[in-house]
């Protein structure tokens, strides 16, 4: 049984898709803050599989341990923790005690019943404004807000470990930018509160939830002006990580993998292709660059694709049909 920490979320439901149809057992963890327990329901309903469900958090060490305990687990997929760039740099102390420590209590309590197999969801935020795209693994790492900055103290702290003893065999999945959703349109992206990213600003204008997209900066050295950035499908992601589940079977530490397309799309672009794709207007207005934001960022994702025998399928007209359908089915989110 493979224990999904965060499965409740955007990333995570869409893998525990992918894990259920690989095969794989699954229970879920998750404190809810920004899960929703339908979207379990509706991984059953596509799945026709069952998941166990525990409501907690992954820093509830008693929780963690009865979970262990019960169940036989064999690895962790954890995706658990605060997720918005912006939020974090107004309440720090929340994201380093939600994301570090609750990464330490996790493989704290594996470590006691003997579990060992680790698959951590990281972010290409962690790169920063260190290197030019295309990135590769091996570039500097240099991050600019407290949400990348927990994101790389736990990359560190979980290659420190697998450095301490050679029984942990861990992924770090550095990805770029989820987009999408399942294509049956039962689960997607649910934003609490106003959306940070992109695509669901883009179909929050396409329902008219919002009068015109905006778009931070227009005279970037782009094809058109504005920020490039590498889209990613959501289903691809959780691909990417059942496969590096499977390639963890014997092996030991810490070992860094960016999931990417590496294909740079403009904001433009993206309005461009989910106006063609949908047959809707979506009107933007150009706003100054917001401080920190880089010109492009897009992946080299050589490494995935040679090690884990995982690629990228879905294109851009996926990415924004199935964004589309979830939008339309489920206008109000879960």
């Amino acid at each position: 049984m493979i224990l999904v920490t965060g499965g409740a979320g955007y990333i995570g439901s869409h893998t525990c898709v992918a894990l259920l149809q690989a095969g794989y057992e699954v229970l879920v963890l998750d404190n809810l803050c920004n899960g929703n327990e339908e979207s379990i329901r509706r991984v059953e309903m596509i799945t026709g599989k069952n998941i166990h469900f525990v409501h907690a958090d992954v820093r509830d060490r008693v929780a963690l341990r009865e979970i262990f305990s019960n169940y036989h687990i064999e690895g962790v997929l954890h995706f658990a923790g605060l997720k918005s760039i912006s939020e974090s740099i107004n309440s720090p102390l929340n994201y380093y005690d939600n994301n570090v420590s609750g990464s330490i209590a996790l493989v704290q309590v594996m470590a006691e019943f003997g579990v060992h197999t680790l698959v951590f969801s990281s972010t290409a935020a962690v790169y920063g404004c260190a290197a030019a795209s295309p990135l590769h693994e091996s570039a500097p790492t240099v991050t600019t807000n407290p949400y990348g900055r927990s994101k790389l103290m736990i990359e560190q702290i979980y290659t420190d470990l697998a450095v301490s003893s050679d029984c942990w065999g861990i992924a770090l999945l550095r990805y770029f930018n989820p987009v999408g959703a399942h294509e049956s349109g039962a689960i997607g992206e649910s934003s609490i509160g106003a959306p940070d990213n992109l695509m669901p600003n883009i179909c929050h204008v396409a329902a008219r939830r919002l009068e015109q997209l905006e778009v931070f900066g227009s005279d970037y050295p782009t094809k058109d002006g504005t920020g490039v950035r590498d889209y990613i499908h959501v289903m691809d992601l959780a691909e990417g990580h059942v496969c590096a589940l499977a390639w963890l079977h014997n092996k030991s530490g810490a070992h860094v993998f960016n999931l990417g397309t590496g294909q740079g799309y403009s904001v433009l672009e993206m309005v461009s292709a989910f106006e063609h794709t949908s047959g809707l207007a979506i009107p933007y207005k150009i706003s100054p660059r917001r401080v920190g934001d880089l010109a492009a960022i897009y992946a080299n994702p050589n490494k995935a694709q040679n090690t884990l025998g995982w690629k990228a399928e879905r294109d851009l007209v996926a990415m924004c049909r199935d964004a589309r359908n979830w939008q339309q089915q489920n206008p109000h989110g879960y």
